[in-house]
């Protein structure tokens, strides 16, 4: 049985682990590194900055027998709330965790008052594709990141019931 739990600065519940956050988000966007380009952002984030971004977003955790599992972020930006970062552990996909992850996310947005969920994954990853697909997400556009003259990344969005 997984346990999900959602942690933001109004939560009674305290999680100050970044570091083993990011060797956590580190060690399941590996599989990306040598697949996508540009690289991963994940480069870019170090425990600080992963502490500074649960101040402004909602950090949502997955655990099974008190250890980390699963992890995402969400945003409430206007109508929609975007969900970044998701990550599984490796040995932990296929058992519901990314689909619970995102459920949370949908309780998050939906007490904003945001009417969808908004992914984006890059486009070499079609196995995310699908996965999101299966969820109910629909790819919406595509975008490219700076310097590039192809579509690097996919923008999917979900309505929230």
């Amino acid at each position: 049985m997984h346990s999900v739990v959602t942690v933001s600065q109004a939560d009674e519940i305290a999680f100050d682990n970044f570091a083993e956050l990011h060797e956590f988000l580190m060690s399941a966007f590996a599989y990306m590194d040598d697949r996508i380009d540009p690289p991963s952002s994940i480069h870019r984030l170090n425990a600080e900055s992963l502490r500074e971004k649960s101040h402004t977003e909602s950090l949502i955790l997955a655990f099974k027998d008190q250890q980390l599992i699963g992890c995402a972020f969400a945003r409430p930006e206007n109508v929609s709330c975007y969900l970044g970062k998701l990550a599984v552990r490796a040995d932990c996909r296929g058992a519901g965790v990314g689909q619970k992850l995102i459920e949370k996310a949908q309780h998050i947005a939906r007490k904003h008052g945001c009417g969808t969920l908004e992914l984006e994954t890059r486009v070499e990853l079609a196995e995310n594709h699908r996965f999101f697909e299966r969820l109910g997400f629909v790819k919406t556009r595509e975008n490219a990141h700076e310097g590039y003259n192809r579509p690097t990344s996919y923008v999917f969005c979900r309505q929230i019931n």
